[in-house]
């Protein structure tokens, strides 16, 4: 992989971390978060958690512990995760397969062989039925290869984890990895481009689109907002 399209993936990551994440993450996560009915309370713990996190038990305190874990917690993390195939498609744009089956084919900078790869985002995105399907476009690689006399190895067959750690992988991933590489994180994209640390550089990448948003007005527009409607509901009657 050269340098245009290495910077190709960086630039696609940035445009997908502002439009996808941080657009969704303002407008849905924090609008969301400001209104009673998004909560599943338990009433006898409101004042408690207030109380823990600031040392009163206000409106303004109980929407505060309501709306910090919301916003930065799983709520993002779900978003993210929804939005795999997008994810997919915006960093990999021009390097597609036309291969049924695979997303993209490159040659492997560590052992320059080329690779058929399926794309999945993180070690815990697939589930039991994701194993067979992907198991079975394999072995579809294999015997097209085969027919057409080409030279496909079971380790030319690829799964290529956008990030995290080995040691992470799902039991999914491992029963894959029981015939094919399941390649993870750093070492995925170090095969790919050739780089040893572009797993690195493209963390501070979308780091960089992180630095442009400061959310903290956000975030306390939506505690007063919730703050009136706990108010209205626990204080005045």
């Amino acid at each position: 992989m050269d340098d245009i399209q290495r910077k190709l993936i960086l630039k696609n990551a940035q445009d997908f971390f502002r439009k996808e994440i941080v657009g969704s993450h303002i407008e849905g996560g924090c609008k969301r978060a400001s209104k009673l009915s998004e909560y599943n309370l338990n009433p006898f713990l409101l004042k408690y958690l207030a109380n823990f996190l600031t040392g009163n038990d206000s409106p303004e305190s109980i929407a505060r512990a309501l709306v910090l874990p919301r916003v930065l917690g799983p709520s993002i993390t779900t978003s993210f995760g929804m939005k795999i195939q997008r994810l997919i498609s915006t960093l990999f744009q021009g390097l597609g397969s036309t291969t049924h089956g695979i997303d993209i084919e490159f040659i492997d900078f560590i052992d320059g062989r080329k690779k058929y790869c399926q794309l999945k985002a993180g070690p815990n995105t697939i589930n039991r039925d994701d194993v067979t399907t992907v198991i079975n476009h394999f072995q579809g690689i294999r015997n097209l290869g085969r027919t057409n006399n080409l030279s496909i190895g079971i380790d030319d067959m690829i799964v290529g984890v956008i990030y995290g750690e080995k040691t992470e992988l799902s039991s999914h991933y491992k029963k894959i990895a029981d015939t094919y590489p399941v390649i993870i994180g750093k070492d995925f994209w170090h095969r790919l481009t050739g780089k040893e640390d572009f797993y690195l550089e493209l963390i501070d990448a979308i780091g960089d689109v992180a630095l442009e948003v400061d959310g903290s007005h956000l975030v306390e527009q939506t505690i007063k907002t919730l703050a009136k409607e706990i108010e209205t509901k626990y204080f005045n009657s």
